[in-house]
């Protein structure tokens, strides 16, 4: 009879490897345990979530407010990216979480084509924009947690987020915390890995081992040896430099998105926080250098009001997934699966959508999980070569010819031929759920819309019966509405910050 799945056992801690041990041991009544090297800080898969953390936090039963206060959490509701298209002054655009009003019902595409081209498209169909300029929250202080006006997930402070995790995990869930050195990898006769040599705790089994140790990949990658699927080609950035910086003054906005602004070589990040800013330059080494990437860093914060004095931690990592990330009883998820540049956060979706995955269907025995396993591939591969083909479009649709750089990522050869595929249909009508009609897709059709239409690309070809133009007009106006509904009504977001920081937000 095929063995039993009692205790998972995760390597690595941080963000990537409490949330797993967190949501596996708030759904399964398993053994979780966490072993995490007490000399290895975690690297932080970054600071900024998709609206899916909401979720992840309300499965694992964690205080919102809690959550806010602990990890200097601030609201994000989407992305703007300046200085994609062309690079000019006036060059801006966002990608909101909200989806466009009526989206789905008629062809806004066409009839702001048609009729309002003067105004970006985000900020025609979609309120969320609006609420981001004016550093609006998403909601009130009486919506309870997890609720919002408008839809949102979060900016944090990613090494306050492992820390509030293991917290939860340890003493609201019952997971065991280990604090020691993997020294060895103990495998079975059939392959399988029967347990870990730890230097002061021994031999620790388990029956399924979850790799959550960052870039190094000590049981995927180091001692199954599976392979990395190179995507440098595709998405040439394999460098960042990354610093925390200051608010000029303590009531200083902050910002509801995260901001992109593109570089001769790369972009620049930067997201709010309740304390601090966290601003970051990530580019390609083939086309500039570790001196002039700090150079452009330091002039962008001065010029957004920080010091001149900065000290960035370097990063290097080579863009790319696993060929696997499940094998035999090992599963990797975060960086030991792979990475690529942060734009669009995906890191942390990714463990959500891993973790979801796996407790969903988590194998009840060792027989069933080599089919889980396959399933499992298969689907996160999908998953992985969308992001890539997502991230590559905004560079496809960029017009800026002032460096290598942008002529580099437009030339055919680095274009993966589904995207070539679908700009190719897209230029006659917009993306639609036919285009991304897997449960598997990471992103929805709308969001492509924004970043197509975001950096203008056009619709060409004759009017369809089915695009409704004056329909379209109607769901204008109703954004419009409520766009100035929203403006009166909800706070900004550091008043909303303070107010949950002193009082908390209502809990249901």
């Amino acid at each position: 009879m095929s063995k039993t799945i009692e205790h998972i056992v995760v390597v690595g801690g941080g963000s990537a490897g409490w949330l797993v041990a967190g949501v596996i041991a708030a759904e399964h009544r398993l053994r979780v345990t966490l072993v995490e090297s007490p000399d290895v800080p975690p690297i932080g898969v970054g600071e900024g979530t998709w609206p899916s953390m909401r979720d992840t936090l309300r499965r694992i039963g964690v205080s919102e407010s809690d959550f806010f206060r602990e990890c200097d959490a601030a609201f994000k509701q989407g992305s703007r990216f300046n200085g994609w298209v062309t690079g000019a002054a006036d060059d801006y655009y966002f990608h909101p979480f909200a989806l466009p009003q009526g989206h789905g019902s008629a062809n806004l595409a066409a009839a702001w084509q048609a009729s309002h081209r003067g105004v970006p498209f985000a900020d025609l169909v979609s309120h969320q924009p609006h609420l981001c300029v004016a550093g609006r929250a998403p909601k009130q202080a009486q919506t309870p947690e997890f609720a919002g006006v408008a839809n949102y997930g979060y900016h944090l402070d990613a090494g306050k987020f492992g820390v509030f995790l293991r917290g939860h995990c340890v003493g609201k869930l019952g997971v065991r915390h280990v604090l020691d050195h993997v020294d060895a990898v103990e495998p079975q006769e059939n392959g399988d890995i029967a347990g870990l040599r730890l230097r002061r705790h021994g031999l620790l089994a388990g029956d399924l081992f979850i790799d959550c140790t960052g870039m190094q990949s000590l049981l995927l990658g180091q001692h199954y040896g599976v392979p990395m699927v190179p995507q440098k080609h595709v998405l040439f950035n394999d460098a960042a430099l990354a610093v925390q910086v200051p608010y000029a003054t303590p009531d200083a906005p902050i910002a509801s998105q995260t901001t992109s602004t593109a570089q001769a070589s790369g972009w620049i990040w930067d997201i709010g926080l309740p304390a601090r800013r966290g601003v970051g330059h990530v580019y390609s080494s083939a086309h500039t250098g570790d001196d002039d990437a700090f150079e452009a860093l330091r002039r962008y914060i001065v010029a957004t009001g920080g010091p001149d004095d900065i000290n960035p931690r370097k990063l290097r990592f080579e863009p790319g997934y696993r060929k696997r990330f499940w094998h035999r009883n090992c599963l990797a998820i975060g960086l030991s699966a792979g990475f690529i540049e942060p734009l669009e956060a995906s890191a942390l979706a990714l463990v959500e959508m891993s973790t979801e995955w796996l407790v969903d269907d988590m194998p009840a025995t060792r027989a069933q999980v080599d089919i889980v396993a396959a399933r499992f591939n298969e689907a996160f591969t999908y998953r992985w070569e969308r992001i890539i083909e997502f991230l590559k479009l905004h560079y496809v649709l960029s017009k800026r010819s002032d460096s290598p750089y942008w002529l580099d990522h437009r030339k055919a050869a680095s274009v993966p031929e589904r995207l070539r595929e679908l700009l190719a249909l897209w230029r006659t009508r917009p993306p639609s759920r036919r285009d991304l009609a897997r449960i598997e897709d990471v992103f929805p059709s709308a969001s492509y819309q924004y970043i197509l239409y975001g950096m203008g690309y056009p619709l060409e070809g004759a009017p369809r019966a089915s695009d409704l133009p004056s329909a379209a007009d109607r769901h204008f106006h109703d954004a419009a509405r409520l766009t100035a509904r929203m403006l009166q009504l909800l706070p900004s977001n550091r008043e909303l910050l303070a107010h949950i920081r002193a009082h908390g937000l209502p809990r249901v």
